[in-house]
């Protein structure tokens, strides 16, 4: 909440000409992280085909990204406030970029993994940069809300330009291309971001605890990697321990918080029950959203064999879901309280997954993208609205650290959504796998990469040809459908969980993005 209105001051100052066209800048970023996560999950196949990466690697491929920025996110919120948010936001652009050519350039399974995880590092500059800039370059509470929106706009719209751009190049060109883009992307922002953006730091904040950062990252990675452990190969010691291990580096870390003058995270902004649930909630959003994302994509690619240009053709249109729910948001709050506004969202969430799942036990691809748009539609004003609780329940001098918590939580939960229902996905298609019998047409050798992925099922299919290859194809390509079928199914469940906590702990918070509550709770003052 901007402090003057919090304490009963000023009526905040409106936004000028320079901040809405600074928005646009903003969004460059946005686009560029979407357009990123988007065309890796239409790269799949052809870096499975080309680089042979096991089903772990394959994981670690696309989860060490998110992991990365999910780890530092709360270390680069607080940096930002502490050395300039704009400073900030142009570090990371200008290592994103040389990542990315490392990335495009990658030679096997774990230079590639290398290069993802470094991305990720420079990512976590990004969206805790722009998100805290917007909350200090718009402090009415109304435009605020409707910069957010446009925000969250600029992820979604990424989303639709990604899969378009990725499907032409990896039509024209090898995988490496779709990194490639993100340069051109960054050299305009590092270009226009001075000119047209405004610098916001904490005068007063002190130096940055090195060891409260290393702590957070360890935390986060251990808890990760138990938990996906579990869930890929075996609920066994390594994975207890790992999980264990992160909960107990978490616990440190939280105890060093609460000690230390300058912490990493100032926990009082936890005594809003606002912020907290809006937390919590955005977890659960982005760990359905970011989970069926890339197992859709796959979806598309490999049991309904369209290729990476139809398949980004066809999800582009779920990106205009978002963007008008987003755009939506702000509208529905002028009569309606923030959290029906979710709840409902959460209940159109929950429909969408269900007719996923008949969609997928159907083939039918219209009825799938059908649910894919529906699905976009219900979460884009959770992710609103979310947002805009943790940071308007903040101080602004606060809000790189609310900024970097409330896409920490969005990571997380994607982070934890792709490597628990990539996983399970992993798991049921394995089991379905290991009752098909390859017969004389396969090796061993191509049988197990064949029950590892669909996509090393559908290369050996290739490469066997004739009835043999096809029996193969039709069976992996039934095994993926029954298991991204259930994970639907747990998708529902999720987002219905979800919509029950919205109405039941932010019940209170009234019409206009919580701007008033009826309860103190609902506000963080400044200390």
């Amino acid at each position: 909440m901007d402090q003057s209105a919090a304490s009963g001051g000023s009526i905040p100052r409106k936004a000028t000409r320079r901040e809405w066209v600074g928005l646009g800048v903003i969004a460059l970023p946005c686009l560029l992280y979407s357009m990123d996560l988007t065309v890796l999950n239409l790269a799949v196949p052809a870096i499975t085909a080309d680089l042979n990466p096991s089903a772990t690697q394959l994981l670690w491929i696309v989860d060490i990204y998110g992991f990365m920025i999910a780890g530092m996110l709360i270390t680069m919120g607080t940096l930002g406030d502490r050395i300039g948010r704009r400073k900030l936001l142009m570090i990371g652009a200008f290592a994103f970029g040389l990542a990315s050519i490392l990335a495009a350039f990658s030679t096997s399974a774990e230079m590639l993994i290398v290069a993802r995880a470094i991305l990720g590092l420079s990512a976590a500059t990004l969206a805790p940069s722009t998100l805290s800039l917007i909350s200090n370059m718009f402090p009415d509470p109304k435009e605020r809300t409707f910069a957010i929106g446009v925000w969250i706009s600029s992820f979604s719209a990424g989303g639709a330009i990604g899969p378009v751009i990725g499907g032409i190049l990896l039509t024209w060109f090898w995988w490496g291309s779709v990194f490639l883009i993100a340069v051109p992307v960054m050299v305009v922002l590092l270009i226009v971001a001075p000119i047209l953006l405004p610098e916001y730091k904490d005068e007063n904040a002190g130096r940055i605890d090195l060891t409260s950062a290393v702590l957070s990252l360890a935390a986060v990675l251990a808890l990760i990697y138990g938990i996906k452990h579990a869930a890929s190969q075996a609920f066994d010691a390594r994975a207890v321990l790992a999980m264990l291990a992160g909960l107990a580096i978490g616990v440190v870390f939280v105890r060093r918080q609460s000690r230390l003058a300058e912490p990493l995270i100032d926990l009082r902004l936890f005594s809003s029950i606002t912020f907290s649930a809006s937390l919590g909630i955005n977890v659960l959003g982005f760990f359905a959203a970011f989970g069926i994302f890339l197992l859709t994509a796959q979806y598309l690619q490999l049991v309904l064999g369209l290729s990476p240009l139809e398949a980004g053709l066809w999800s582009a249109p779920s990106s205009i879901g978002f963007i008008v729910g987003s755009l939506l948001a702000p509208k529905l709050l002028g009569s309606m309280r923030p959290a029906y506004v979710m709840a409902g969202g959460y209940a159109v969430t929950a429909i969408s997954f269900l007719i996923m799942a008949q969609a997928a036990s159907m083939a039918s691809l219209h009825l799938l993208i059908s649910a894919y748009i529906l699905m976009s539609f219900g979460l884009a004003p959770i992710f609103t609205l979310s947002t805009d609780l943790i940071i308007g329940s903040a101080p602004p001098e606060r809000a790189g650290g609310a900024a970097g918590l409330a896409e920490t939580s969005s990571e997380f939960g994607g982070a934890l959504g792709i490597a628990v229902l990539g996983s399970i996905v992993t798991a049921l298609y394995a089991s379905g796998m290991a009752l098909f019998d390859g017969g004389s047409g396969f090796s061993d050798e191509a049988m197990t990469i064949a029950r590892e992925t669909i996509g090393g099922a559908v290369a050996e299919a290739e490469r066997a040809g004739g009835t043999a290859g096809e029996l193969l194809l039709a069976g992996a390509r039934e095994s993926y459908a029954n298991a991204f079928q259930v994970v639907t199914l747990v998708c529902a469940v999720v987002s219905l969980l979800a919509g029950l906590v919205a109405l039941l702990v932010l019940g209170r918070i009234k019409p206009n993005a919580g701007q008033e509550c009826d309860d103190k709770e609902c506000v963080v003052e400044a200390a």
